[in-house]
Parts: C-alpha cells; structure tokens; sequence
C-alpha cells in the first residue's frame, strides 16, 4: 500500500515532503539518530504546552494528569514523539499524519508503551470531513513542510472546539535560522537527514499570525525555544529569531 492509496493527498498536503518523512519511519524513537534534535527539543516543548493549556482550561499543571478528559490532535504527528507525553498527561490523544508508515511506527511503539493512542492515517481536511472536533490542536513542526498553509490552518482552526487551544511550533525566516537549522543541524552537526528543511518554506511570526488569523484564530502568545550547545539542552527565550511556538485560541463566537 503507498502513502498515496492509504491517504488521499488534501490540498496542505506535499507529497514530497510526506515521503520523505516516510523514510524516517523506523527511526523516530532513536534518541541518537535522525530524530535526535526532536528528542532534545521534546521536554521544553511538552512541558510548554502543558503549561499553557492547562492555564487555558483552568488545570493544575502539578496534578498527575492535568490534561485528563482533553480531546487533542497531534496533526502531522510522526512517530508519536508528542503524543504519548500528551496521553501520559491525560489527554485523550488522536495522532493524525500523511505517511501510513509513520503512523504504522507510532502505533506500534505506543502498544510497546501500553499507551492507548488513536493513531491514523489522515490529513487536517480529511478530519473536518469526517466530522472530528477537538479542545486541543498540536501542529509541531508542520507548517514549515506544507503545500498550503492556509488550507492547513482553517482545517485545523474548524476542526477545534469553541474555545479550543491550538499550538503551532516552526522555525524562523532568518538568516541566524538558516545558518543554525539547516546548514548546522543539517550538515555540520549531522542531526537530521540533509534536505529536511527548505528555508524559503519557514515563516517569520508575523506571516503565520496572519494566516492563523485569516484562519480565525486569535494570537495569545509568541514564544521562542533556544538551543544552548555547552549545556546541551533547549530552552525557553524571548528570542524569535530561530525556533519557535505560537498559541492560539478559537472565539467562542
């Protein structure tokens, strides 16, 4: 079965960008391989989104499982690097990408887990097609790999409940970014396959806050994630101009 036949290509959907994504499938829960950085870059961005939705929904971020009863999609989720930490905090968890493979590999390591995660091969319009709805929408280092980002972005804006919280993570259109993300992670530092990221694709802040309120969604917090080489580790910064993570919600009318 090709990625094609198993999903029906939607408008957001760049074929060349799923397979080439496609091809990581056996190696997303490798901390030393292709995945490395997402596995470096994880606790900060988990522990973001924890923290912000549980302010948004009245939560208490220290409780087991704060985000027990949440229904929230991992768009674009890859080997499921994101969603299990979300099921762990409680969420009840659809993780939703273009690559079968991709989610043939999440689906297995969850049962390894004993996580219970509904895996599926789907895009954003096929979900609003089938009618699905949710409180929470992840789109992690997504936008940056999509043929149209404003089919994306009101996909994903309809598929969320009123009040609904939606959390973007990508990488700036700048020359520090280029530098840093593509010709260090890509070349130099050898963290991720070469050809992963194509620069012209990344946005500035203010292009995605645009087409996000283009989308509908109204902007409630901009914030940057750096990566600080002697420590090792990735952290939360005021600074925008490499990585970063922009929160959403939808009106209730």
């Amino acid at each position: 079965m090709t990625m094609e036949q198993a999903v029906p290509l939607a408008k957001s959907v760049d074929p060349e960008e799923v397979r080439r994504f496609a091809a990581m499938a056996d190696a997303w829960w490798d901390p030393a391989g292709k995945s490395r950085a997402l596995h470096r870059l994880n606790p900060v961005r988990i522990g973001f989104i924890r923290d912000r939705a549980c302010l948004h929904f009245g939560r208490d971020p220290k409780a087991d499982r704060p985000l027990s009863g949440l229904r929230l999609l991992d768009l674009g989720c890859g080997g499921g690097l994101a969603s299990e930490p979300m099921a762990r905090l409680g969420a009840i968890v659809v993780g939703a990408d273009a690559a079968a493979e991709n989610v043939q590999a999440a689906a297995q390591h969850a049962v390894e887990m004993d996580l219970a995660i509904d895996y599926r091969p789907a895009t954003a319009e096929s979900l609003v097609t089938a009618g699905e709805s949710f409180d929470v929408v992840l789109c992690l280092e997504v936008v940056e790999h999509v043929a149209d980002l404003d089919s994306l972005l009101r996909s994903c804006a309809a598929l969320l409940q009123p009040g609904g919280l939606f959390v973007a993570a990508t990488i700036n259109r700048t020359f520090k970014a280029f530098a840093l993300a593509v010709v260090g992670a890509e070349y130099l530092l050898q963290w991720l396959p070469k050809g992963t990221h194509d620069w012209r694709k990344f946005l500035r802040p203010h292009e995605l806050a645009r087409i996000m309120r283009r989308a509908g969604l109204d902007i409630t917090e901009v914030a940057g994630i750096r990566y600080e080489p002697i420590r090792d580790n990735w952290s939360l910064t005021p600074d925008l101009d490499i990585n970063y993570m922009m929160v959403a919600r939808k009106p209730r009318s």
